[in-house]
């Protein structure tokens, strides 16, 4: 069985990454007195060899038991690159720190202070290396069929559905789903290669032959008032039992819990602007740039304004009615591009392909996005921030709200001259639904970092896009 082979691995990687943290060890200490690499350092030949090569004593365990507190022995079929690397260098920083701490306390001052960081560097170096060719041959194992996992699914459902795509999707994960049980649908329905083979109750029959590594219980929403007895039966088997709501399009990827004095509440949506910290940080850098770009792109203003006047009648700048934060509506500015229309026509949708609304000019500075040089004013006084979800007209938000479920979430947040949504190609006449789906992804994953990578990914994205009418 998998969970037996599961511990021998762990056993083997333990021991690897020992055999990892003595060579970088002994590595750092040659380059650093056999090849007489930064001599000069203070007190960094006080200590014989015989010492330095007694800390390893006490070192490799403690790096084994650093990162078993990282949780580096967990299994990691599904696990990405980037957080086992973020484990590694956060397990190796926390190593370093508690390393400079014992030599403080008890008082050695001339352990070199070079070697201890080339160690750092070297051990993470290896560290990564090792485990990638390990990641890289098990998967190798398991696109040929060995070391797989079997799964039978307790309920046909969406979430049954979504895991069965994305296992489907991933096959140097390992995993196998022998079949699906239900209540419900009839027995020989498929779904992308997996059967329904049988009523819930069939789960007496098919446990005692113990081929399964996991069950996944993936009931119906409707069927939530058979959980408990299904959970209570699954966990009587003894084999490993897992969840997967069938509540996705209600909860997200990242919902967050509290402890109400011992009751679990489950937090609908976490929304990282709602931090008082992170909401200051990202109001500052909205000041500083809308303020930067207002007098950089003063002269494309200029010429903008120009273009405008010269080239139909009416005003150069157009103001809008748009809804933003906590559902308010305000004016968001552009430079006119399309012929003066009456308030009812111009409300009546947006613009579309070839628009014959649309002016001479207003053709170049809607397909370049100079039309959009306004706002950083919009942004200046706090209405809209440089990234966000686009602002949408109040009619078609109150359109929207009863089409599109979860379409008010981006309320929730300022809207932006720039967002996910635009830089990956949904503005202008494209899906309302997927645009939404790139604004929920942001807003519940926001970050500085991202915020300066979407206005980095703007400059060649976002300016000029296809769908820009």
């Amino acid at each position: 069985m998998i969970k037996d082979n599961q511990k021998v691995f762990n056993r083997l990687h333990l021991v690897v990454d020992a055999i990892v943290v003595l060579i970088s060890y002994l590595l750092a200490w040659y380059i650093k007195f056999a090849t007489g690499f930064a001599d000069t350092e203070p007190g960094a030949g006080a200590l014989s060899k015989e010492t330095y090569f007694r800390f390893l004593y006490f070192l490799v365990p403690g790096y084994i038991a650093i990162y078993y507190y990282f949780n580096m022995y967990k299994p990691k079929r599904v696990t990405r690159r980037k957080v086992e690397l973020i484990n590694i260098i956060s397990a190796n920083t926390a190593g370093l720190v508690f390393f400079i701490v014992v030599l403080y306390v008890i008082k050695q001052p001339h352990f070199s202070r070079i070697m201890m960081f080339l160690f750092y560097g070297i051990n993470i170096i290896l560290t990564t290396v090792c485990r990638m060719m390990i990641k890289n041959l098990l998967q190798l194992f398991r696109r040929r069929g060995y070391n797989l996992k079997y799964i039978l699914l307790i309920g046909y459902s969406r979430a049954a559905e979504e895991y069965i795509t994305r296992i489907n999707a991933n096959p140097q994960w390992g995993y196998v789903v022998r079949g699906i049980l239900d209540d419900r649908i009839p027995s020989g329905t498929m779904y992308k290669g997996v059967k329904v083979v049988g009523r819930i109750e069939n789960i007496h029959y098919i446990l005692p032959e113990n081929k399964l590594d996991e069950i996944a219980i993936t009931l119906a929403l409707k069927d939530y008032d058979h959980l408990e007895y299904i959970v209570d039966l699954c966990e009587k088997s003894g084999v490993h039992t897992k969840f997967i709501p069938d509540y996705n399009s209600l909860v997200p990827s990242h919902p967050y819990t509290e402890d109400l004095m011992g009751l679990p509440v489950i937090n609908i949506r976490y929304v990282p602007l709602t931090n008082t910290l992170n909401w200051v940080a990202k109001r500052t850098v909205d000041i500083i740039g809308s303020m930067l770009g207002i007098i950089v792109s003063s002269p494309l203003m200029i010429a903008a304004a120009l273009m405008i006047k010269f080239s139909s009648e009416g005003p150069v700048i157009f103001a809008q009615e748009r809804v933003g934060l906590h559902n308010k509506v305000f004016r968001m500015y552009k430079f006119r591009t399309m012929e003066v229309q009456k308030p009812s026509t111009e409300e009546k949708g947006w613009t579309v392909k070839d628009d014959p609304r649309v002016t001479k000019a207003g053709k170049f500075l809607r397909k370049t996005s100079l039309d959009e040089l306004p706002q950083l004013f919009n942004i200046l006084m706090g209405e809209m921030s440089l990234v966000g979800p686009r602002p949408e007209r109040p009619q078609f938000v109150e359109k929207f709200k009863e089409e599109i479920p979860r379409y008010m979430i981006k309320h929730q947040v300022r809207p932006g001259l720039t967002g996910w949504a635009q830089i990956n190609g949904y503005r202008g006449d494209t899906s309302i639904r997927k645009r939404i789906e790139y604004d929920l992804y942001y807003i519940e994953n926001w970050s500085m970092g991202f915020d300066f990578r979407i206005m980095f990914l703007t400059i060649f994205k976002g300016f000029i896009n296809k769908n820009a009418y």
